[in-house]
């Protein structure tokens, strides 16, 4: 029997804020234990908590930009459950009122070639929880550390409807979803820390039947390939157990990223299994119009749209296009370099080359020794002939290693390209009496060994030489 795969995700995204969602107390990641704590973010007794207006101002933008339905009159409500991270007994989150209902993410599979529409559910805003540690620096404990640092951080959900379908499709949704948020600085995405966390839901079902098979929640993923491997693995567990007649059941599975499997971690739970109800120390949040409108405002150029425009403004093929916008920063760099001369196309083989080979993390690039006057000065003086592109790659590994201007490089290294014909001249003639075999050969119609000589020539000229006059030279010269 051919099973189809449904899958629906739930992101959990920290949000861009300096203090906590109900507190003052610092976000600040990788401080000592407990430090960044506070007696309401402890739940300490007779404390009330005070909603922080930069979470609610970053959400209604991520919202915006997920084409979702900002709802004007939305609460907050208790989460009860018990777990050791869990000072209060229960986490403050959004249930029946959520600030944002609705809204896609479009995915384009096949280097673009296809699109589908993700519909998302809703977003909402809640805190997070601790985080328990089972060994203290790198020592497996016989016990565990609770660290509340983290209790109280602003997080949103988002919860796409189960429309994914494929691993692939779920890493892309991820992706895409990663970088809007990274473009509005609501979030840093960055997944080894937490502030970008997914868990998947995911079941079989009958090719063509009417009803969703058994859920299952995985959690522990940690990276974009590990939500794909988990999908690919859960897939084949579901489809086994379904092929040989055994039942499927609901519950959170953890994914090991060392074996490549996934674990039961325990049977899930239901939604009245954690007993929401309006949480009474928060009034209901009201959103004007006026509000949305102003936070509207403030939007920047999304990837999907920046994209659309390479395309059409530089010329770019749709590839280059999805690795230069990929991140703001990135897209920033490539667009502050094209203004300053050179050709668009010449800019991204570059950037796509030699600069993402020395910047892994290109939200980071503004700290590259090589900035965009750097490298928009290297490559005009490719186009007017000063350097040849095989001199360009030595002056952009000095850029690198120095920080110096490339004018400099080249005249203090004496690597400007020869272009006199005179002085090539004598080279190419020196070249020739030294390979006249191969001068024999070329002259007998093996036209393949015009690039070796052209080759020794450079090599002669130590790469100084103008490839172009090169060629002209050496033609006529072997054609005399």
């Amino acid at each position: 029997m051919r099973y189809e795969t449904i899958i629906g995700l739930e992101v959990h995204a920290q949000l861009l804020t300096d203090s906590k969602i109900f507190c003052g107390c610092s976000t600040r990641f990788g401080e000592g234990p407990n430090s960044n704590t506070c007696p309401v973010c402890l739940g300490m007794p007779g404390v009330l908590p005070v909603l922080n207006r930069k979470v609610v101002e970053l959400t209604i933008k991520a919202a915006l930009a997920a084409n979702c339905q900002i709802v004007r009159y939305s609460q907050f409500s208790r989460k009860n459950y018990f777990y050791p991270d869990l000072p209060k007994g229960y986490q403050i989150s959004q249930y029946e009122l959520p600030i944002a209902r609705g809204g896609y993410i479009e995915l384009e599979m096949d280097h673009g070639q296809s699109k589908k529409k993700i519909d998302l559910n809703r977003i909402h805003m809640e805190e997070d929880a601790g985080k328990l540690l089972h060994e203290l620096d790198g020592v497996p404990a016989d016990h565990s550390y609770v660290d509340f640092n983290r209790t109280g951080v602003p997080l949103i959900e988002i919860v796409s409807e189960p429309h994914i379908n494929t691993p692939e499709e779920a890493g892309e949704y991820l992706r895409i979803l990663r970088s809007m948020l990274q473009y509005l600085e609501v979030c840093d995405g960055n997944m080894e820390q937490g502030s970008f966390r997914c868990d998947a839901n995911i079941s079989l079902r009958p090719k063509g039947a009417p009803v969703l098979g058994t859920k299952v929640e995985i959690k522990n993923m940690n990276s974009f390939r590990n939500v794909m491997r988990a999908l690919e693995y859960e897939t084949g567990r579901q489809s086994s157990l379904l092929e040989s007649g055994e039942k499927i059941l609901q519950e959170t599975r953890l994914w090991d990223v060392n074996q490549g499997i996934t674990e039961s971690m325990r049977s899930k739970e239901e939604a009245h299994d954690y007993r929401y109800f309006p949480d009474p120390d928060l009034v209901p949040l009201v959103i004007d119009d006026a509000w949305i409108d102003e936070i509207r405002s403030t939007l920047p150029e999304l990837p999907r749209e920046k994209k659309e425009r390479f395309v059409k403004e530089y010329a770019l093929p749709e590839y280059d296009a999805a690795i230069l916008t990929a991140t703001r920063q990135l897209a920033d760099y490539f667009e502050e370099c094209v203004r300053l001369g050179p050709q668009p196309k010449v800019v991204s083989n570059w950037i796509m080359g030699d600069i993402l080979r020395h910047v892994p993390d290109t939200r980071d690039i503004s700290q590259f020794p090589v900035t965009p006057s750097h490298l928009a000065e290297m490559l005009l003086m490719v186009d007017k002939g000063t350097i040849s592109g095989k001199i360009a790659k030595i002056v952009f590994e000095e850029m690198v290693a120095s920080g110096r201007m490339p004018q400099f490089i080249v005249a203090e290294k004496g690597l400007v390209q020869v272009s006199d014909e005179g002085a090539l001249e004598k080279a190419i003639q020196e070249v020739l009496n030294a390979n006249a075999d191969q001068v024999e050969q070329y002259r007998q119609g093996k036209e393949k060994v015009f690039g070796f000589l052209v080759g020794q020539v450079m090599k002669a000229t130590k790469g100084k030489a103008n490839p172009q006059v090169v060629n002209e030279l050496l033609k006529k010269m072997l054609a005399g």
